[in-house]
């Protein structure tokens, strides 16, 4: 028989005397056998390991070892870093500062060591590093026996005798600052750390990044994202949609039910009560409720009859819009896959095809019987300042207005409440420009050129001339970035059989390079983006230049070589001072960010506006008397005040209010009907799926949520315009040669963080 004890009530383990916790008050004494949970070695805080890619890493890494301690990280070293980094900091590595301290540390102890100027994975210098690193490591942080490690020490200098408390940084104070706000991922962003790095870094593109769709975060990350998931994402797309909307107009005025009675009263041309708030009806409430007026926030949708319905998260309705009038009128485009807001009124019907589908309930299927409506409109927009919390220009938390997302990182540049303010004075020292007696162009300026098709020799003849206007400025005033964007030749080229293929393909791209070569000055001190369109390889070769899906990848290396040759070359002749210039291949759509969260800038390819004529709804024109304008829906004043305030052209094109009819021309009308659509749906593709195809799990990269700081919007079919709307400036170059005018080359200068213009040559 076993006489073992169960391990419950085995005797623990001494621990000797040595080990003991010191007394706090000398009227306690210690206990012999101190509890387990105040061991002087305390288990280490969970952290839920990550793989952070080398690349991901390489910035800041470069940051660190390149510019603080003139250091060289070979490839293998970095893989190495970014795996101890992963591995011990988890998925706070960037948000809380914790990868900047591991880096900062390994370099002084490389330099202390006396590693020599490159740093090598495989050297045994750097497993050492590495291993007495992660023995000093607790939650993420490196620590000492209770205290934080200063900055300005390194653990590997640790000394024998009395030295050993100095060199682990013990000090007869409390917690540092930096320990106390690190839970809130304000690590790394001290007065002093900031200091140092804004003295490192002078070049403003340092702070430039360009993020692929395909690496941006998710907003639902349950699976790992595939080209080719469950048919079950298809439905998350359209409900994780629903949900973001839903919620921004539950955080508006208009939505909100205030506690105070008002003495102006809001009513319905055809409701049964005064309202004092507007309130959404889900569609499967409105069963059993003949003749009732009801608001419905859902989708438009194809039945498969052929009639036009509506559809949210508990049920389908069909609907109709033949007596609707749109809220403002002429304001937006309402395509069958938008989301929309409809103000009508529910009619049972006997027989209905759709009762059987829905039983008594109706949740889930189709509603028996029709809504009719009688006004729509767009979900309103929300500024980008509400939705992240903040106010004010300087924004932060002296700047908060409540509520809001601001400590979320929805790019993984940082979120705004944690080095909004950081970034801000970074960018106040670098782009501040001193007043001169000749003014100088600005150094942070983007320019975008339109649709480049390299099969078109004037189209190359004009970005000649356009690079030849910059080249020619001073020194140290060229543009932080190019954005040039396709469809880089007018036919699917790979798509047409004998017409040269992928060889005919890359010859375009060597002859981009060769005029690209022209101006070395430039590709030293610019980032050059290319943003592919649907006639680019490789999915144009299956496509035939048809819309093809969003995201879409770049364009593969293999035609793209030549050109960053030319990049390579010119930078070698530069030699390596300063953030060397770079050929930046990216998905479409893509993002561009400077200085974190501060500025964002969406790139966008598409002919969105021939889509949206195509596939709208035709409604009723208003015929309404003025007299009857105090009767017009609760939702038409805020819109239309919001449209009259909130869009505007630039100073060059400064127009009237929306509903100044007589004095727009048509194509303005036709920018603000695009721009409001799109933002108020706040994504880039609101079509059904067979118009524009969407990947299912990369969909949250085509969310406008929050708004962006400024988009470039390239549509051939609409024309050129710059639009700002709620705070978000919308351009579009449209094609660098102008249709009907030979001989003149057209872009736009956007100087980021204002406004943008459009610009002309003659070639």
């Amino acid at each position: 028989m076993d006489k073992t004890p169960a391990p419950i009530f085995r005797r623990q383990n001494v621990i000797p005397s040595s080990s003991a916790i010191p007394s706090s008050s000398p009227a306690f004494g210690t206990p012999v056998h101190p509890l387990r949970p105040f061991n002087v070695n305390p288990p280490k805080a969970a952290i839920l390991p990550i793989i952070l890619p080398p690349a991901t890493l390489r910035p800041l890494a470069f940051r660190t070892f390149t510019k603080r301690h003139s250091l060289t990280l070979t490839s293998s070293a970095l893989q190495a870093l970014a795996s101890f980094i992963g591995r011990h900091c988890g998925s706070g590595w960037r948000e809380e500062g914790l990868a900047e301290r591991v880096l900062e540390e390994v370099a002084r102890s490389w330099k202390n060591r006396n590693g020599g100027v490159i740093v090598e994975g495989p050297s045994k210098e750097l497993q050492d590093i590495l291993k007495t690193l992660e023995g000093n490591m607790s939650g993420g942080k490196i620590v000492g026996p209770g205290r934080g490690l200063p900055r300005g020490d390194s653990m590997l200098e640790v000394q024998d005798g009395d030295a050993v408390n100095t060199r682990l940084g013990i000090r007869p104070t409390g917690p540092t600052r930096e320990d106390s706000n690190a839970s809130f991922g304000m690590s790394g962003l001290g007065v002093e750390e900031d200091t140092k790095e804004e003295d490192d870094t002078n070049d403003p593109r340092a702070w430039l990044n360009v993020i692929n769709a395909f690496d941006q975060p998710r907003l639902v990350e349950t699976t790992k994202p595939s080209l080719l998931p469950p048919a079950s994402h298809k439905t998350t797309v359209f409900r994780n949609r629903y949900q973001v909307i839903h919620q921004r107009l539950l955080r508006s005025e208009a939505f909100q039910t205030s506690s105070v009675s008002s003495s102006r009263k809001r009513t319905l041309q055809r409701s049964l009560s005064n309202q004092q708030s507007l309130k959404i009806t889900p569609i499967a409430n409105m069963l059993g409720r003949h003749g009732s007026n009801h608001m419905l926030l859902g989708q438009l949708v194809i039945l498969p009859t052929g009639n036009l319905a509506i559809s949210d998260l508990t049920g389908t309705i069909a609907l109709d819009l033949s007596q609707a009038i749109a809220i403002p009128e002429d304001s937006a485009w309402f395509c069958p896959g938008m989301v929309v807001l409809v103000d009508g009124v529910y009619e049972e019907e006997e027989e209905s095809v759709g009762k059987g589908l829905s039983g008594s309930s109706g949740v889930g299927g189709t509603l028996g019987g029709r809504f009719q409506g009688f006004f729509i409109g767009q979900p309103p927009c929300e500024k980008r300042q509400a939705t992240l919390g903040i106010s004010g220009p300087e924004g932060g938390q002296d700047h908060t207005i409540g509520g809001g997302f601001g400590w979320i990182d929805f790019l993984g540049v940082g979120s705004e409440r944690a080095v909004g303010a950081k970034m801000r004075r970074i960018e106040r020292r670098l782009m501040h420009q001193p007043l001169q007696d000749t003014p100088t162009p600005r150094r942070g300026r983007a320019i975008i050129l339109g649709e480049l098709n390299l099969d078109q020799p004037r189209a190359l003849q004009a970005m000649r001339k356009i690079l030849s206007l910059y080249a020619a400025e001073p020194e140290g005033s060229a543009p932080l970035t190019f954005v040039l964007t396709g469809n880089f030749t007018q036919q699917a080229v790979m798509a047409r059989g004998g017409s040269g293929g992928s060889i005919e393909y890359k010859e375009y791209f060597d002859a981009l390079a060769s005029a690209l070569s022209d101006f070395p000055t430039l590709l030293q001190s610019s980032t050059f983006v290319f943003v592919p369109g649907d006639n680019d390889g490789w999915v144009s070769s299956f496509t035939a230049g048809a819309s093809v899906p969003l995201p879409r990848k770049p364009v593969p290396d293999m035609f793209t070589s030549r050109i960053r040759r030319a990049f390579a070359t010119a930078n070698s002749e530069a030699g390596s001072h300063g953030t060397q210039g770079s050929a930046v291949w990216t998905s479409n759509p893509s993002r561009m960010t400077l200085f974190g969260p501060n500025h964002e800038l969406v790139l966008f390819r598409d002919d969105l506006s021939a889509r949206l004529r195509r596939t709208s709804v035709t409604l009723k024109r208003n015929t309404t008397d003025p007299e009857n304008e105090e009767n017009a829906p609760p939702e038409e004043q805020p819109e239309e005040s919001q449209t009259s305030e909130a869009m505007e052209l630039d100073a060059a094109h400064e127009i009237p209010a929306v509903t100044a009819a007589p004095s727009i021309s048509e194509d303005v009308r036709t920018a603000q009907k695009l721009v409001k659509t799109l933002l108020d749906q706040g994504y880039l593709a609101p079509f059904r799926q067979p118009i524009r195809p969407v990947h299912w799990d990369y969909s949250s990269s085509l969310h406008l949520y929050p708004l962006p700081t400024a988009m470039a919007l390239i549509d051939t079919t609409a024309p050129p315009f710059c639009i700002t709307y709620e705070g978000c400036h919308v351009m579009n170059p449209s094609s660098v040669l102008v249709p009907g005018r030979k001989g003149v080359g057209r872009w736009i200068e956007y100087e980021i963080g204002r406004q943008g213009k459009l610009r002309e040559c003659t070639l």
